[in-house]
């Protein structure tokens, strides 16, 4: 129980009176704080009774550190079950990050001031994508301090990026010529899997982990939807997306569903019904489709960039990755009209902030082209024609 008394002492002869506030915290330990008028020291009386009720630490100075608080975090993590693959990246967010600029800090002591210097160092000495991860990271450790009673507050919580200071570089989607030559010479690739994968993530916008999980129950060949519910991790193994904005139900264009139909039936059967499945009957790995896969495609297509090797030999670069269909399907419905909010759930961004964030331009751009953009989509589509007409042959 918390008490406020009232301290009257003499100083060089002078009579000074002040209002005292005394508690004991969660942990038992007695604590007070000198407050000049009354009204202060009852407001914070009434503070530290209600967070010592909840089982809040409401002193000053504790020994627990971030990198304490920290590794409370990361106990957590594992004991929600979270994929390996993101522990290990928040295990990396720490160790390599936090720790080295914070970790010795007694986090009963940081301060807002403190915590915005601590996301100022952040800021200045990675990239803006992983400066936002961090700081996503230590956010999530300031809560889990106030949870468990380190803290009387997250003092993290408002750090932020600074998106006046780094602004998002813009994405990098392939020319239309390029995405003619893509479909143009899928169906003329040694893997079967090569058209109906680049139909799919280009026309549907998924990330490379969720066609990597993809099962066949998952596409509804009457309706013309596909529903993503599964995504595989770097390690192969099938989870469930990492948020809810993850599940989402995605419309299938019928040139679209027409390969997918050809290519079920060409398809090698697996015990999980998979859609890209490797021969052994897992979950195609992340680098043949990556490296070998759409590689491959590139370089037939003749898109790539030649570089001298310190042998004087020459070297075929591909110029995209699979994430960059991804972005070349949201620059498609952008340029048909689709609304931000629909272009948000069917990319499974977690807010319309983020949607704007990456593709901003793009929205910009398609206002003023929007004359020529079913110019461009009749001309894709007639490359998309063709390419069917091949793989069906």
């Amino acid at each position: 129980m918390a008490s406020v008394r009232k301290r009257i002492w003499k100083s060089r002869g002078i009579e000074k009176c002040a209002w005292v506030v005394d508690w004991k915290d969660a942990s038992g330990k007695r604590l007070s704080k000198q407050f000049a008028l009354k009204r202060d020291a009852e407001a914070h009386r009434s503070s530290v009774s209600q967070k010592t009720r909840r089982g809040i630490q409401t002193g000053g100075v504790r020994s627990a550190t971030i990198a304490d608080a920290g590794r409370s975090w990361l106990s957590k993590c594992k004991l929600n079950a979270l994929e390996p693959t993101t522990i290990a990246a928040y295990e990396q967010h720490v160790r390599l990050h936090i720790n080295p600029i914070c970790g010795g800090q007694r986090i009963g002591s940081v301060t807002r001031v403190d915590a915005e210097l601590i996301g100022d160092d952040l800021i200045a000495k990675l990239s803006p994508a992983m400066t936002k991860r961090v700081l996503r990271s230590l956010r999530a450790i300031g809560a889990e301090a106030e949870r468990i009673g380190l803290t009387g507050g997250n003092v993290f919580v408002k750090v932020q990026a600074k998106r006046g200071q780094r602004r998002n570089p813009k994405v990098v989607i392939p020319l239309r010529g390029e995405l003619m030559a893509m479909l143009r010479h899928s169906p003329m690739m040694a893997e079967m899997m090569t058209l109906p994968l680049v139909m799919l993530l280009l026309f549907t916008g998924i990330r490379a982990s969720e066609a990597r999980g993809l099962m066949w129950q998952s596409i509804d060949f009457r309706e013309g939807t596909l529903t993503v519910e599964r995504r595989a991790d770097s390690r192969n193994v099938i989870g469930y997306p990492k948020s809810k904005s993850g599940y989402r139900t995605i419309p299938l264009p019928m040139r679209v569903v027409t390969a997918l139909r050809a290519w079920k039936l060409a398809c090698p059967t697996t015990s999980l019904n998979l859609v890209f499945p490797s021969t052994r009957g897992s979950p195609v790995s992340h680098a043949r489709l990556n490296g070998r896969i759409f590689y491959d495609l590139q370089i037939h297509a003749g898109i790539f960039d030649i570089e001298e090797t310190a042998k004087g030999m020459e070297k075929w670069i591909k110029r995209y990755s699979l994430h960059a269909l991804r972005h070349a399907a949201a620059s498609l419905w952008i340029e048909k009209s689709v609304s931000p909010k629909t272009i948000q759930t069917w990319m499974g961004h977690s807010s319309i902030q983020v949607t704007f964030d990456t593709y901003g331009h793009l929205f910009e751009k398609a206002e003023l082209d929007g004359s020529a953009a079913g110019a461009i989509e009749k001309e894709l589509i007639g490359y998309l024609d063709a390419a069917w007409t091949q793989q069906a042959a």
